[in-house]
């Protein structure tokens, strides 16, 4: 049994670590709030101009336009992926799930073009995918913000109009209840009715008309969707990290806490062994007085 020092030293270390894992608790909770917050703020715009773009694909089955190419002409087709990890960890499997299923879209697809956001990602995919990595794509996604997601929103359309890249995908991690999140993946570019964004359950058989033209208005909405999904998903993969590592934070404090009572109790017990043996020690002491006298 260890002596009553080393289990106080013990218990110590691990109520320091109670407080840092509380104090992050604590952090994570406040600014997932805050980016809840932030998204529903900004919403209703994108949902209006996701509603748009809905209409003009329920009434132009015959558009042509940049944005909807599917570019059947190319034998190869170029994908990106926008990849969306964490800065840190200490947040259980969160980064090792979007990792997981970002490996499984890649595949074996050596023309593959990775965008990762996140100190995480980029360490991982530095190792595995360097070639396919842009490493000038440096973005956090940590405090979302429009500005940032309007940045990112516009290489990926610039890459796209190019041609640089012919499919344009958002992988991260939704954040279905306070207990729960999932990795998701959603392509944004080329547009297509029958991508899981566009689609509603009923189509529209109003009659809409658009002005100046469909492809001006597409010209003018489409950037605004992109930022809108690019956004969106940052805010979601933000709150996934942030509850996930409130989940985690919440085990690891009463885990210690359960630590701290397992060895208050061999602290009692040890104490009470000392207590024993000393007193045994002042017996045995006293009888040896009184048989020399």
């Amino acid at each position: 049994m260890a002596n009553m020092r080393e289990i106080r030293t013990r218990m110590k270390s691990i109520g320091d670590t109670m407080k840092i894992t509380n104090a992050m608790y604590l952090m994570s909770s406040s600014r997932l709030k805050k980016a809840r917050k932030q998204l529903d703020a900004t919403a209703p715009y994108f949902e209006l101009v996701q509603a748009t773009l809905i209409d003009i694909m329920d009434h132009t089955s015959t558009l042509s336009h940049a944005f909807v190419d599917k570019r059947k002409r190319k034998e190869k087709r170029i994908k990106g992926y926008l990849i969306m990890t964490a800065d840190r960890g200490l947040a259980g499997a969160y980064n090792h799930n979007i990792i997981k299923m970002a490996e499984e879209q890649i595949g074996n697809d050596p023309d593959a073009r990775l965008f990762v956001m996140g100190h995480m990602g980029h360490a991982y995919f530095g190792r595995r995918n360097e070639k396919q990595m842009d490493d000038d794509f440096l973005y956090t996604t940590q405090d979302p913000t429009i500005y940032r997601a309007r940045r990112i929103a516009e290489e990926m359309i610039d890459l796209f109009v190019k041609e640089e890249i012919d499919e344009f995908y958002v992988i991260y991690t939704k954040m279905i209840s306070s207990i729960a999140s999932e990795p998701r993946i959603v392509r944004v570019l080329p547009l297509d009715r029958k991508n899981s964004l566009l689609v509603r359950h009923k189509k529209s058989t109003r009659t809409t008309e658009f002005l100046p033209s469909v492809e001006d208005v597409l010209d003018r909405l489409v950037p605004n969707y992109v930022k809108g999904v690019v956004y969106g998903a940052m805010v979601e993969a933000f709150s996934s990290e942030l509850n996930a590592r409130m989940i985690a934070m919440e085990g690891a404090s009463k885990s210690a806490s359960e630590m701290i009572q397992k060895l208050g109790l061999l602290y009692n017990r040890a104490r009470q062994t000392a207590i024993t043996q000393e007193i045994t020690e002042i017996s045995s002491g006293a009888k040896s007085l009184r048989k020399e006298r």
